[in-house]
């Protein structure tokens, strides 16, 4: 019971974020058309259910790139640095699974995507370790570097394309992966698909969401039952006393940072080698918006791993249902608005969670300081 009462009061800054962006959004429903602001409101809390099992495997596939920024995130939270930059460490490691996917065609069978990831996974990696290295030995502040490597990224990555084999001129993108670096669907199309006359239209589910889960539980594992995650997190804490514990800070860092951007990395990956061509990457000044969402689920989730694969399928929820909102006369953007709202309100849920907190310490201290004067008479 003590630990239900204990994860209940984790949870409810999280779940007053979430309530505070939804109101905020009905609001914007309202003005846009108050006619439909209910309907629309209730489309968008359906979400997948809109258009039954293939909408919740759309629930599914959206949720797969953000749990694992998410998780790049609230790893780094976890360690006291604050990871910024997953937009470009994703758009890195998804133009190296690109390049591999359609590049390495030597690769044989499932070989061939396995690579495609790992690489991703690593490029992602070294994108990160690049902050990591900056901040533990030139104290360059992590979220300065951050940002401007994700400029760095998307407009290196834009370079190269437009210069190189992977360019589809006609589109102005990149061309499709090989067949065998798609990530397979792992039987999930069978389940999430809608029945149209004798041929089912299946969503574009696939193996990555399992591939997500595979990592949170990884990095739960990491952080909590390990050494080398108390570590990171006693540095996340105090650095000072951590050195003075003898641990070494600046390779905490590094190894941080490195680990939140292979996260990224193969958030990437995934993304990128979605059935049933791959997506492609399109030459544009535009940031991947997963790597921003990932902030909104590390801190709606708390920076716990698990928190963050169910905050991470929340927003696909929400992001899946506001896709129908155009059958009632909304502009498309109008869910975009309300995600911001909810990212823009889980800013502030460690502040509420601090309050709540000292707010309790308050009332036991005056409980204590009560029974202490009931006891003298």
């Amino acid at each position: 019971m003590h630990k239900i009462k204990k994860g209940l009061s984790a949870a409810s800054p999280s779940i007053m974020a979430i309530v505070a962006g939804l109101l905020a959004g009905f609001i914007i429903l309202l003005i846009s058309n108050p006619v439909s602001a209910m309907r629309g409101l209730a489309t968008i809390l359906l979400g997948g259910w809109n258009n039954g099992m293939k909408g919740l495997g759309q629930v599914l596939y959206y949720a797969t790139s953000i749990i694992l920024t998410g998780l790049s995130v609230g790893f780094a939270f976890k360690t006291g640095m604050f990871n910024i930059g997953a937009s470009g460490q994703l758009m890195v490691g998804g133009f190296v699974s690109v390049y591999v996917g359609a590049m390495w065609t030597f690769l044989p069978g499932h070989l061939h995507w396995m690579v495609a990831l790992l690489m991703g996974m690593l490029a992602g990696m070294c994108w990160g370790m690049l902050v990591g290295i900056l901040k533990a030995l030139l104290n360059v502040n992590e979220v300065i570097t951050a940002i401007m490597l994700n400029y760095i990224a998307m407009y290196g990555i834009n370079f190269i394309i437009k210069n190189s084999p992977l360019h589809d001129r006609l589109r102005n993108q990149t061309i499709n992966v090989a067949a065998n670096a798609v990530i397979p669907k792992a039987g999930l199309d069978n389940i999430f698909y809608v029945l149209k006359g004798r041929f089912h239209d299946a969503s574009s589910v696939n193996g990555g969401i399992l591939i997500a889960v595979l990592f949170a539980v990884l990095v739960y594992i990491l952080i909590n039952k390990t050494t080398f995650g108390y570590e990171l997190k006693a540095c996340g804490y105090n650095q000072h006393a951590s050195r003075y514990a003898g641990i070494n800070e600046k390779k905490a860092i590094i190894s941080s940072m490195a680990i939140a951007g292979a996260l990224s990395g193969v958030a990437g990956a995934l993304m990128y080698l979605a059935p049933p061509t791959g997506m492609h990457i399109h030459v544009a000044e535009v940031l991947a918006p997963e790597g921003f969402n990932g902030i909104a689920v590390a801190l709606l989730g708390m920076s716990n791993p698990i928190g963050i694969v169910f905050t991470g399928l929340f927003i696909a929820h929400i992001t899946v249902g506001g896709g129908y909102l155009q059958s009632l006369k909304y502009m498309k953007e109008v869910i975009d608005v309300i995600i911001g709202l909810i990212i823009y309100f889980s800013a502030f849920s460690l502040l509420m969670r601090d309050v709540m907190r000292s707010i309790g310490k308050r009332r036991s201290k005056k409980a204590l300081e009560g029974e202490g004067k009931g006891a003298k008479r």
